[in-house]
C-alpha cells in the first residue's frame, strides 16, 4: 500500500473555565480544570509538531475566529479549522472527508491524551504503510486516536459517543467493511478524577488525591 501523505487533525474546544473538562471541577474547580486542558491542549500540539507529518489542522470549537482563542498561546502558522455543527461524529466525518479529498491519510486525535507522545503518533502512522486503518482504543472504551487511509460515512454514524461502547462499534464497523486494521495497546484519556494518576508524574495535577 503507498503511503500518502498524513495529515494530523487535533479536535479541540478552547480551555476556558466552565466549558472545558467539566468532570474535573469537582476536584480541580473550574480554574484548575481549564488550566489543565490548556496544559493537554499545549501539550497535544507540540507532540504534534513533532511528530513532523506534512499536515497538522487544529479543528477547533467555538470558530478559530472567536475571540477567545487570542488568548491561548497557539502557533499561528498552524492551520486552524472549525468543527462546525452537529454531534461529534459528523464533525469527525466532515473532517476526514475534507482531508481525503486532498489525496490525504488522516490521524484523527483529541487533546485528552498525554500518552500520545510523538513517537506513538509516527507508530500509527507507519501502520498506514500497510494497513487501511488504524487505533488506539482508550481505556474507558473510546479511542485515543483513530488512523484511516479510506473513508466510509459508516464509521462516524449511529455511534453512541462519550460511552464505553466507542471503540467496539468503531472496530465493528471497520470489520464489516473488511478493512485490514491495526488495532494499539488502549490509552489512557483523562477526564475523570481518577484519571489523573496517568498524567506526566511531574505535572502537579498527577499528585492530586
Amino acid at each position: 500500500m503507498n503511503q500518502k501523505k498524513i495529515r494530523l487533525i487535533i479536535f479541540a474546544k478552547a480551555p476556558v473555565a466552565g466549558f472545558a473538562k467539566t468532570r474535573l471541577i469537582p476536584l480541580l474547580g473550574k480554574k484548575g480544570s481549564a488550566a489543565l486542558a490548556k496544559k493537554l491542549l499545549l501539550t497535544t500540539i507540540e507532540q504534534g509538531v513533532l511528530a513532523d507529518f506534512s499536515a497538522l489542522e487544529l479543528c477547533v470549537v467555538p470558530d478559530p475566529g472567536d475571540a477567545i482563542w487570542q488568548a491561548f498561546d497557539i502557533d499561528a502558522a498552524i492551520e486552524k479549522t472549525s468543527q462546525g455543527d452537529g454531534d461529534l461524529g459528523e464533525r469527525l466525518g466532515r473532517a476526514t472527508e475534507r482531508a481525503m479529498a486532498q489525496g490525504e491519510s488522516v490521524l484523527l486525535i483529541g487533546t485528552d491524551c498525554p500518552q500520545l507522545t510523538s513517537a506513538c503518533l509516527q507508530e500509527a502512522a507507519n501502520s498506514l504503510t500497510t494497513f487501511d486503518a488504524v487505533i488506539i482504543p482508550a481505556t474507558d472504551g473510546g479511542y485515543t486516536l483513530l488512523g484511516l487511509n479510506r473513508f466510509h460515512p459508516s464509521l462516524f454514524k449511529n455511534i453512541e459517543w462519550s460511552t464505553s461502547s466507542v471503540c467496539e462499534t468503531t472496530l465493528s464497523v471497520l470489520k464489516n467493511l473488511q478493512w485490514r486494521t491495526h488495532v494499539f495497546a488502549p490509552l489512557h484519556d483523562i477526564d475523570e478524577p481518577g484519571d489523573l494518576v496517568w498524567l506526566p508524574a511531574h505535572w502537579p495535577e498527577a499528585k492530586i488525591n
